[in-house]
C-alpha cells in the first residue's frame, strides 16, 4: 500500500515522503496512529500544494532575515551602564542586555540569537554576532559607555 508519512519514522522515512508499505502494518498500526494516510490522487495533489506553501514560507523567511541581517551588519549598538568610582560595571553585559537593546532599536531578537563568548564586564568597543534564521550572521558593534548622570 502506498502512504504518505505525516512525521519522520525511524527506519521508514521522513514526513511527506511517499513510500510503499505492507498492507497490514499500514492499515493496522500508520494510519490508526495518524503516522500516515494512503497516497490517493487528492492526497498527492494536497501534498503538493503543501510542499509548495511551505517553500514559498521558507523563500519569504529566508528573505525577512536576510533584510534583517543586512540592516543589523556593522550598526553600532551603544549601552549605557552605570559605573563605579573605581570604573567597574555595576552589571554585566550579556546576551539578555544586548537582546534587549536591540528591541529597544526595533529589532526582534531574542538572547538565544546573541553569541557573546563571556559577559562583558569593562567600558569600551566590542564585537558580538547574531545568528538569524537560515544560518545566516551578522556582526554587530557594542559600545559600552557611562550612563549620563541627570
Amino acid at each position: 500500500m502506498r502512504v504518505i508519512l505525516l512525521q519522520d519514522i525511524d527506519n521508514i522515512g521522513k514526513k511527506y515522503e511517499v513510500k510503499e508499505i505492507k498492507d497490514g502494518y499500514a492499515r493496522n498500526f500508520l494510519i490508526p496512529k495518524g503516522l500516515a494516510k494512503p497516497a490517493t490522487k487528492e492526497t498527492l495533489r494536497l501534498l503538493e500544494e503543501e510542499k509548495a506553501k511551505k517553500e514559498e514560507k521558507a523563500k519569504e523567511e529566508l528573505k525577512e532575515a536576510q533584510e534583517i541581517a543586512s540592516k543589523l551588519e556593522g550598526i553600532e549598538v551603544i549601552i549605557p551602564v552605570k559605573i563605579g568610582e573605581e570604573g567597574q560595571l555595576f552589571e554585566k553585559i550579556t546576551a539578555q542586555k544586548i537582546s534587549e537593546r536591540l528591541k529597544e532599536l526595533g529589532f526582534e531578537i531574542n538572547k538565544n540569537q546573541v553569541d557573546l563568548l563571556e559577559p562583558i564586564e569593562e567600558l569600551g568597543e566590542f564585537q558580538a554576532k547574531i545568528k538569524l534564521n537560515h544560518n545566516l550572521e551578522s556582526d554587530i558593534n557594542l559600545i559600552i559607555s557611562e550612563e549620563k548622570k541627570d
